[in-house]
């Protein structure tokens, strides 16, 4: 579960952000991704150890708004990495699944099928069926096509 404190923050920072690309205020949204990054970057627990406030929703927010694809990777493998520590299906769905549009995007089918395989498989125990359909659409795409 993550901190209420830390999520309303994230959420607020994630709804700022939507506004601030939507009106291309590129000032605003420069100031709250950095904003973003140091709530992460604050809460990092390095020692690899289940803490509330290292949550993979922050991390995974953090590599939604990363505009630059390459730089979004690492994130997202972070947030998988927080996700796997907590055990949590459905962080591990979502963030694999983000994790191969953005593959498919830089034109690695292979590594987007893994993830996505990986994403499929955690997302059985959850409820979001818009988000298992979609994993199994990109993946029936990408290993049909």
């Amino acid at each position: 579960m993550i901190n209420t404190k830390i999520y309303k923050a994230v959420y607020e920072l994630a709804e700022k952000l939507m506004k601030a690309a939507s009106k291309d205020d590129r000032a605003t949204f420069e100031a709250l991704y950095a904003e973003l990054q140091a709530i992460c970057t604050e809460h990092e627990n390095t020692e690899h150890e289940n803490t509330e406030k290292d949550h993979p929703e922050q991390w995974e927010t953090l590599a939604d708004f990363t505009e630059e694809l390459e730089d979004a990777l690492p994130i997202y493998q972070k947030a998988l990495e927080k996700a796997v520590a907590k055990q949590s299906n459905d962080h591990l769905a979502s963030i694999g699944f983000s994790m191969a549009t953005l593959q498919v995007e830089l034109g690695e089918p292979q590594a987007a099928i893994e993830s996505l395989q990986r994403a499929q498989a955690s997302a059985q125990t959850i409820e979001d069926n818009e988000l298992k359909a979609e994993i199994d659409e990109l993946l029936a795409t990408l290993t049909n096509g």
